[in-house]
């Protein structure tokens, strides 16, 4: 079976009804994978997840893997191994499911117990700010997804992240905490300048101070990006 055909078509589940298991699920759905269940805990968690995929029933974290040829966590990275553990011991992988999770900081060595039950493992991270909205999937059309993989399975990565609507970046088992460390602090210290500009300029008074910082801070982003990507500047010569 090629790459193509085994990322086609599948039963997908969701473990995590954040911000962003929801939000990938509804890509998926619409590249016409059909979403099988979704864990959620809290009634917020429920709320997005009706509110994103009507009709998708809320499952324990066992029977979404039960019923699942992909199974999708989307939880915060430092309850994987846990979790992914815990799973193994209940003997609840299957041989030849896709199970892939979302955490930045992880590679797909953080599936080694799923492994060894004959699960094939990816990791998938979407570099996008999610909103937990169909804001989202806008978003997610102008992205990247990391993807980490064994070699024979990176095909089938890059298949799901394009499904999603992103373009795939493969990066290396052992460059994943780098990875996470450089993403993460593009975000803060950009929230910081934001905050730091938006609370001077209030200060002295003026009005929808976000406006006016937004104008700077988009156009300086953009340059700088423009410049980190080896592209021409623009001609000012008269």
């Amino acid at each position: 079976m090629s790459a193509g055909q085994q990322a086609s078509r599948l039963g997908v589940g969701v473990v995590g009804a954040g911000r962003v298991g929801p939000v990938l699920a509804r890509a998926l759905a619409g590249a016409g994978h059909a979403i099988t269940g979704i864990s959620a805990i809290s009634e917020q968690s429920r709320e997005r997840a009706e509110t994103m995929l009507p009709g998708v029933p809320v499952l324990e974290v066992a029977e979404v893997v039960r019923r699942s040829e992909l199974v999708l966590f989307a939880i915060p990275g430092s309850e994987l191994p846990d979790l992914v553990s815990g799973l193994a011991a209940t003997g609840a992988w299957q041989p030849g499911q896709l199970v892939v999770h979302t955490a930045p900081e992880h590679g797909y060595g953080v599936f080694a117990p799923a492994l060894a039950a004959g699960a094939i493992p990816l990791a998938l991270h979407p570099a996008v700010v999610f909103t937990g909205t169909s804001l989202d999937l806008t978003r997610l059309a102008g992205a990247t997804v990391a993807v980490t993989a064994p070699a024979p399975v990176l095909p089938i990565g890059q298949a799901l992240a394009v499904e999603m609507g992103a373009e795939p970046v493969i990066v290396s088992e052992q460059d994943r905490p780098a990875y996470a460390e450089a993403l993460d602090a593009a975000a803060e210290f950009s929230r910081a300048v934001v905050r730091q500009a938006t609370d001077a300029l209030r200060a002295i008074g003026v009005e929808e101070p976000d406006r006016t910082v937004g104008g700077v801070v988009r156009a300086a982003i953009e340059e700088e990006l423009r410049v980190s990507a080896g592209e021409p500047g623009p001609d000012l010569a008269p």
